[in-house]
């Protein structure tokens, strides 16, 4: 990419930034457009959200409709899969909680099926689990004073309930600091001749934190990965799936780790490493 091409996009992108723009491929218009069709967008969005976005995607006429429409049911036939349902009806109340800052009053059954009533607890994350496929809560219990883990589809009820703001300031630094404790660190180097797969790569640790950096002299690329211990499993697996295309430099567990799957891996082959 030449000097001219590189200042070029960057205008691009900051001018999109400016105007709060977002830029999307005709692909990825017409998922949105399925997307948004389906039930469950009535309670992923508020209705003032979902009327604009459907007026978005519906100014290009009817003609376009029609046609998106018949290529998003072939596309839904096609990819139909057994996997449960990704969307949870607690998804929209409790993200607005957390973006308010609020506190929470939650009725949740427990691992032995016992039901806790009207626990109050300051929000502190939503996540979801690839592995497990399922949505989670990371949240403090205000009156045990612990970190809290539940599972979305074990909320039985979940209101706003209104906490004094130096009691929330305070759940939320003892909830950074805790999972700030838990992070683990590792860098991945992509093997050069692999440089044009960066996007599939990209996409294989798509779900978690990044940095990527990259060096001109060795045309190296170099992803800085953060994740929590419990999560260490899932992230070889990523590795083991990208095989040959990358190595990770940095991270003695990881490195430990695959040093063990290789050798066994040879000694079954009757290889003396």
């Amino acid at each position: 990419m030449s000097l001219f091409e590189k200042i070029y996009n960057y205008q691009m992108i900051a001018r999109l930034e400016d105007a709060e723009a977002v830029a999307v491929t005709a692909q990825e218009r017409e998922w949105l457009s399925a997307m948004l069709r389906r039930p469950e967008a009535e309670h992923a969005f508020s209705p003032s959200t979902l009327v604009k976005l459907r007026s978005l995607m519906n100014r290009d006429g009817d003609r376009a409709i029609d046609e998106s429409e018949h290529i998003a049911e072939e596309i839904l036939e096609k990819a139909a899969s057994l996997t449960g349902q990704l969307y949870h009806p607690l998804l929209r109340p409790l993200r607005e909680a957390l973006t308010n800052r609020l506190g929470l009053q939650l009725t949740y059954a427990v691992k032995d099926g016992s039901v806790r009533m009207r626990q109050h607890g300051y929000p502190y994350k939503l996540e979801y689990s690839m592995v497990k496929r399922e949505w989670y809560l990371l949240w403090f219990h205000l009156r045990r004073r612990c970190v809290m883990v539940t599972k979305l589809q074990n909320i039985a009820e979940a209101a706003e309930a209104l906490i004094p703001a130096q009691q929330a300031e305070a759940a939320e630094k003892k909830m950074t600091a805790y999972y700030a404790s838990k992070q683990q660190q590792a860098v991945i180097q992509i093997i050069p001749q692999f440089n044009r797969e960066l996007s599939r790569i990209l996409y294989a640790f798509s779900c978690f934190d990044k940095e990527v950096s990259y060096e001109e002299s060795t045309d190296t690329y170099r992803i800085t990965l953060i994740y929590l211990r419990d999560e260490s499993d899932f992230v070889l697996s990523r590795i083991r799936f990208l095989g040959k295309r990358i190595l990770v430099t940095e991270g003695d567990y990881l490195r430990k780790r695959m040093y063990e799957a290789a050798q066994k891996s040879l000694m079954r082959y009757g290889i003396t490493p």
